[in-house]
């Protein structure tokens, strides 16, 4: 008893005079009050530190005594600031802008929080700079994230004109594209050619390529976080652009100083506005424009409770009439567009558990029609396809203590798809696809781990259980083996009918060599219980979502992926290399000879397989000074495999680009003159074409042989943009944007079409469709 004693009081002396405190609060920007997402914070004395998580709270215990915590992130001045810590510490940290010499860049390079990329157990992961990629140079001077992503290692465009993204060898379909958390299942204004994010809306990007967060789900290929800006809690502000197809305004300011703002920002192309003023009647009848429209506002209950609302609404329309000759007229119309909004409820249960709890909403639609009379005679068309999305999610973050920060939460989504729905009526003769809604509940919850081993070991990692859960009303159909319907069973209103559930292990680990350099090394399965059936491979509004069925199984990913990270030059250069590994399962392609357009029963015509990509990416960065920008390099192969195509062996996935090269320079000639560049290269798309011909009772029909078994022909151009700054004061900022898409006019090939030819019937010639030639554009922009 004695001993008992005498170790209780030991214990207890330790745990009186070792007693952890804990420091938290926010990381806010000085001059517009936004929060600074993922910044990293310092303890000088105690060599440790954590980093802000996605709404600018962070946590971090220390023993009692004196500190100096240190904040040194690009684009801040160095905030090093002494507390005294006797006390759990609330402690809301403001960071000034950098002023604008490169004296200050310079001294940045010497921190050490300037290492972040290789301390973090990240691999294949992407954090940019909205406001870096405001400078490089794009299509008609319209700034877009979606397309500058697409220069950096493992991601590319789908092909010219297009916003879809292949990532690592993945599908389209196979990337969670999230906007304030609300999914976007089109990022498309003028059929491809932008994307629907605003960046003067936006404040922040991380794209995960590998390894993603438990807590992340719902696709198998990738993760792109947006998130909007909150707006200046400050003063009001303003910014804003005129250019050739579009014009741009985004307000800002203070609901109550301190407590709450506003963002609301807007753009809308005027094409349209011009073709009313050509004197060719089919010009002046033809209708071609987008709008969007981004708003967010916040506002602080009190130190423990925030809340946020965000929405975006945006739409494109395309049509024309023409008149032939008297009596004869067509008639085409087509819209498309989102539709998200989120609320969010941040609470604080104490200074070490933050929650967040979120209500989303997303919708998709697509609607063509076309009509033709002539006379009496009248054909009409409508066709029409979306998906929408009602989700609730709980996220909660608890600090452990310094070496370990737990994530777990729980999402709820509702998901109602509308597959394509067509209706045909000629001459008062009706023929229309029966397809229906199809709904589906998916569920899932999430555990995950940042875990600090040691000083040189960091681990990430965690276990998602998702489900996905079909409800009628709806028809379930059972197929042969040539894809024709054998049977069909009817499940009513809110009966529950087919259910598929799945383990999704994720792991990521940074193993820090030296000061200079460091290994990560990541594992992650991804399911998704949609599939996406795409019309051309680019993707489009025509294509819609379908969920799993009977016939339809989950898309699974498994991905390895390894890296070598490493910084030179006190941190001005960043290097790293990455190499990976994915297999892929019940990945989606169509039968040879499908019939694609709005089948009432499309499972039938498609066919499930499975797939593979592995390659290595290369990159390097110049971060400061004059002239910064990156070289990206990325060396991949794709393949997929089908039991009934291409004879049962594996092929080439069309997106299979073996080389991607894309370079960016960006030189700050002066203070108020910058010219940006960028260059692209990349293999052209494994494509089938014709290997030859036949011809029976005098007509001439094509021969083809393995699937994807050609190349298009290889794609590269180079974009060129000059900023002039106009005029800058505390109260107005203007400048000039120039900017020139394809200097060299490279005649890039969008497709290629085979026709027999007009004068030897028996030959067949290829045709080369281009899109894009050289643009030249001009852009005002401004601030106040």
């Amino acid at each position: 008893m004695k001993h008992f004693l005498m170790l209780s009081m030991v214990l207890l002396t330790q745990t009186l005079f070792c007693q952890n405190f804990t420091i938290s609060g926010f990381l806010s920007d000085s001059l517009s009050g936004e929060k600074v997402l993922y910044g990293a914070i310092g303890i000088e004395e105690l060599n440790t530190g954590t980093s802000t998580n996605e709404y600018g709270y962070y946590s971090i215990s220390v023993p009692k005594g004196s500190y100096h915590i240190l904040v040194n992130l690009p684009g801040f001045e160095v905030k090093r600031q002494l507390v005294k810590v006797d006390h759990n510490l609330k402690l809301n940290i403001d960071l000034k802008q950098q002023a604008e010499s490169l004296d200050v860049v310079e001294i940045k390079t010497n921190s050490k929080e300037t290492d972040q990329n290789l301390k973090k157990a990240e691999a294949g992961a992407i954090e940019l700079d909205v406001q870096e990629l405001n400078k490089v140079p794009v299509i008609m001077g319209e700034k877009d994230v979606i397309k500058t992503l697409s220069l950096m290692p493992g991601v590319s465009l789908a092909g010219e004109g297009s916003t879809g993204l292949y990532v690592r060898g993945g599908g389209i379909d196979q990337n969670l594209l999230l906007l304030d958390e609300a999914p976007v299942y089109n990022p498309s204004h003028v059929l491809g050619f932008l994307s629907v994010f605003n960046s003067d809306a936006l404040k922040d990007m991380k794209v995960c390529k590998a390894g993603a967060p438990a807590r992340y789900g719902g696709r198998s290929s990738s993760v792109i976080d947006i998130r909007m800006k909150e707006g200046n809690n400050k003063s009001f502000h303003g910014t804003g652009g005129i250019g050739l197809i579009a014009s741009r305004l985004s307000l800002e300011g203070p609901i109550i100083k301190d407590k709450g703002s506003f963002i609301i920002s807007g753009r809308r192309s005027y094409l349209d506005l011009f073709t009313r003023l050509s004197p060719d009647p089919l010009i002046r009848q033809t209708r071609l424009y987008f709008y969007d429209l981004n708003f967010k506002a916040n506002y602080t209950i009190n130190q423990r409770n925030k809340l946020f609302v965000s929405g975006y609404l945006g739409n494109d329309a395309f049509g024309f009439k023409d008149e032939y000759d008297p009596g004869f007229t067509t008639k085409q119309k087509i819209l498309w567009g989102n539709k998200t909004s989120t609320i969010r409820w941040n609470h604080l249960f104490s200074n070490k558990l933050f929650s967040n709890t979120t209500l989303i909403f997303s919708d998709f639609k697509f609607g063509a029609s076309f009509e033709d009379r002539y006379d009496d005679y009248v054909s009409e068309l409508d066709y029409s396809n979306g998906i929408r999305n009602y989700s609730l999610k709980q996220d909660f973050t608890y600090y452990l203590n310094n070496n370990n920060k737990l994530r777990f939460g729980t999402e709820i989504n509702n998901q109602i798809f509308s597959p394509g729905v067509y209706k045909y009526v000629e001459n008062n003769v009706v023929e229309q696809s029966n397809t229906e809604q199809k709904q589906g509940l998916e569920a899932s919850v999430y555990l995950s781990n940042e875990q600090k081993i040691n000083d040189r070991l960091n681990l990430n990692y965690g276990l998602r259980i998702s489900s996905m859960n079909l409800y009628g009303p709806s028809n379930h159909y059972d197929f042969d083996d040539n894809g024709s319907i054998i049977d069909s069973t009817r499940y009513g209103k809110g009966e529950f009918f087919k259910s598929f559930l799945g383990l999704e292990p994720r792991f990521n680990s940074s193993y820090r060599l030296n000061k200079v350099s460091s290994l990560k090394a990541s594992y992650a399965r991804m399911m998704q219980y949609l599939h996406q059936v795409s019309h051309i491979s680019s993707g489009t509004p025509l294509d819609y979502w379908l969920p799993v069925s009977n016939f339809l199984k989950p898309g699974i990913s498994d991905q390895v992926s390894l890296g070598y990270h490493r910084n030179f030059a006190k941190n001005k250069y960043e290097f790293s290399v990455e190499t990976y590994y994915k297999e892929m399962q019940n990945v989606v392609d169509y039968k040879d000879g499908a019939f694609t357009f709005a089948a009432d029963s499309i499972e039938g015509e498609l066919t499930i397989g499975r797939g593979r990509a592995y390659g290595a990416e290369v990159f390097l960065k110049k971060r400061t000074g004059k002239f910064t920008g990156w070289i990206s390099y990325s060396l991949m192969r794709s393949e997929r495999k089908f039991d009934d195509i291409n004879k049962g062996q594996w092929y080439l996935a069309r997106q299979s680009r073996t080389h991607d090269i894309s370079a960016v320079g960006i030189y700050d000639i002066t203070k108020k003159h910058r010219i940006s560049l960028s260059w692209v290269y990349n293999t052209g798309d494994a494509v089938t074409f014709p290997s030859g011909s036949y011809q029976i009772d005098g007509i001439t029909y094509r021969l083809y042989s393995e699937r994807n078994a050609s190349r298009m022909p290889a794609y590269h151009r180079l974009d060129v943009s000059f900023d002039y700054q106009v005029k800058k004061t505390e109260k107005f900022e203007s400048s000039w944007n120039f900017s020139v898409y394809n200097v060299y006019n490279q005649m890039n090939a969008y497709a290629i079409n085979f026709r027999n030819d007009y004068y030897n019937p028996g030959e067949i010639k290829a045709y080369k469709l281009t899109l894009l030639p050289i643009i030249p554009s001009v852009t005002y922009n401004f601030k106040f």
